[in-house]
């Protein structure tokens, strides 16, 4: 089949087990490419900080080099925590980037930290918490608007460009700012799924039209993990399980290889709740992911999926992307 709903990619620069950074940031342009020559809509990196496996914490300098390795696919953020800084700031970064490549770049903004509180201080002295976000959402958009005569500061680059601004969020707050700002909504259902159909329709149903989006726009994420078979996949999805324990148990570390027997790595307890929070993940052969990936969209109706695979080991994870792109039966590129 042939589906009208695009596939994007969420991606972290996983930094694994027995790799290092470089290797990461590698990997990251590496499968990007992949993933464009696939017929993939969007490549998104995700801010996150002080944690040792993910290497995407300075995003728009990750997003600068993916879109200048790149030529067709849109790059972006999925997303800017906006806490930690400045909406001029973005603004002048993301319209630098949306002047080197016109229509390619996306701008997807949160509430969260990204990170434990130390290090949000850290990133930003003078922190006064999420509580600012619509405030700082809002400004960014006035910075995105041409300049007026007698402005006295504008975004340069920025002011008159044109970057789409996407609201991301796990909870009812950010749809209810997406749907009052008429901006297009990405829901992190790929970790925290719980609020996910209450949202979508209070998104829905409280929607004002912009000129960025005339109509409500929804992308939702799903970890979906694909192999020859579905035993194989089984076996990689081990690696985000155990990274999902190690990191409510405190110990962020290195992304850890695939295992045998996950059981021996979680109490009853934590497994119940990494299943809660990897809820929505689709892991098998090529027809297993072509129903699962189905199922996922004719129930919750979304315009868009974003993918996530977070494995260990950089060939498995471009073969998952090919796997489920041929599953979906996602054209490829002219």
């Amino acid at each position: 089949m042939t589906s009208p709903i695009p596939l994007s990619v969420l991606d972290l620069a996983p930094v694994c087990e027995g790799s290092d950074v470089g290797t990461a940031l590698g990997n990251c342009l590496d499968l990007a490419r992949h993933v464009e020559a696939l017929g993939y809509r969007r490549f998104w990196l995700a801010e996150h900080h002080n944690m040792p496996g993910i290497a995407s914490a300075a995003t728009a300098v990750l997003i600068a080099h993916v879109a200048a390795g790149t030529s067709r696919i849109r790059v972006g953020a999925g997303g800017i925590m906006l806490p930690n800084h400045s909406p001029l700031q973005v603004a002048e970064q993301f319209g630098t980037l949306a002047a080197l490549h016109p229509g390619r770049i996306d701008l997807g903004v949160g509430r969260a930290p990204g990170t434990d509180q130390a290090t949000a201080r850290a990133l930003r002295r003078y922190f006064e918490g999420a509580d600012r976000f619509p405030d700082d959402v809002q400004e960014l958009l006035s910075w995105f608007r041409a300049a007026v005569p007698g402005q006295a500061v504008r975004a340069v680059p920025g002011a008159g460009l044109e970057v789409p601004v996407w609201i991301l969020g796990s909870s009812l707050f950010g749809a209810q700012l997406a749907a009052a700002l008429g901006l297009p909504y990405a829901f992190a259902s790929h970790f925290a799924p719980d609020a996910m159909e209450q949202a979508l329709l209070l998104y829905h149903r409280q929607f004002q039209p912009s000129a960025q989006c005339p109509h409500p726009y929804v992308m939702l994420a799903v970890n979906v993990v694909a192999a020859d078979t579905d035993a194989q996949a089984r076996r990689l999805f081990t690696t985000p399980q155990q990274a999902f324990v190690n990191l409510r148990r405190g110990r962020s570390g290195l992304i850890p290889p695939p295992v045998d027997d996950i059981e021996a790595c979680w109490t009853a307890e934590e497994k119940a709740g990494v299943e809660r929070a990897l809820a929505c993940s689709v892991v098998g052969g090529p027809q297993a992911v072509a129903r699962g990936l189905a199922d996922f969209a004719d129930r919750h109706r979304p315009d868009e999926l974003i993918v996530v695979a977070n494995l260990h080991d950089h060939q498995a994870r471009k073969d998952s992307y090919r796997i489920a792109a041929q599953a979906w039966g996602l054209p490829a590129p002219e």
